[in-house]
């Protein structure tokens, strides 16, 4: 259930009896596994892969991070890789903001979705949009400087240079800030407005961040726990949610 994929079908992988798996669905079962980095490269070795790559096209969580999701429960969280890729996020992330996991090629990056995507910016108060967008551009500068020189990431700041006229105009301020603690308003489409603190924890090597959203107010609170008694079953057909950082 937490791979995506059919007991019958695990089955059969552990037996040999299926086709060589796909990257995305190793990928899925580190993920489930809570498996170490090591792990997950064994994994893909012992299925006729190339682990992936350090350059974050296939990043998967780690296995610390998720951990700390697991113990994290009803408290809404989530990991990003410092591209703001979203690799991870529990069961009550999902609820509050929807799957950001699935989305591939650049659509994976919040950030660009953000610059190219007008409805991503829904799940944000139009008066702290330009906020918002500042803090994420200032904060991928500082990737830049942190990794300087890597392909992927100038790639991204080139692609978004080349979308949007929004991120090319906040780019060439060169303003530069690390995210760290912030507090933000969510519109939820089930449970209407959320005032939440985010709070992000950085990795050793600055590679992933665990970002975690506690309620700043009563009303807010009473909220998140009215979205825990929905659940999933009541989510409207087509909303997905989103969630900016």
């Amino acid at each position: 259930m937490l791979a995506g994929m059919s007991v019958d079908y695990v089955v059969r992988l552990e037996q040999d009896r299926s086709s060589q798996p796909s990257t995305q669905l190793l990928g899925a079962l580190a993920r489930a596994l809570r498996l170490s980095d090591d792990e997950r490269d064994h994994l893909f070795h012992l299925a006729g892969h190339h682990p992936p790559p350090a350059d974050g096209v296939v990043r998967l969580a780690r296995a610390g991070l998720m951990r700390m999701l697991d113990l994290l429960g009803d408290t809404p969280a989530l990991v990003l890789s410092d591209l703001g890729e979203v690799l991870a996020q529990n069961r009550a992330a999902l609820l509050l903001m929807g799957d950001h996991t699935r989305f591939t090629g650049d659509r994976r990056y919040v950030m660009y979705r953000w610059f190219t995507e007008p409805a991503a910016r829904a799940v944000c108060p139009p008066e702290e949009q330009e906020h918002q967008a500042r803090q994420m551009v200032a904060d991928l500068r500082a990737v830049v400087g942190r990794r300087s020189g890597d392909p992927t990431v100038a790639g991204l700041v080139d692609r978004l240079q080349a979308a949007s006229a929004d991120f090319r105009r906040l780019w060439a301020e060169q303003e530069v800030a690390v995210r760290r603690a912030n507090r933000k308003t969510l519109l939820n489409p089930r449970v209407g407005r959320l005032v939440m603190d985010c709070e992000t924890l950085i990795a050793p090597d600055q590679g992933q961040q665990l970002l975690v959203f506690t309620p700043a107010d009563a009303e807010t609170r009473e909220r998140l726990e009215l979205l825990r008694v929905l659940g999933f079953e009541e989510f409207p057909a087509g909303v997905t949610g989103r969630v900016e950082r």
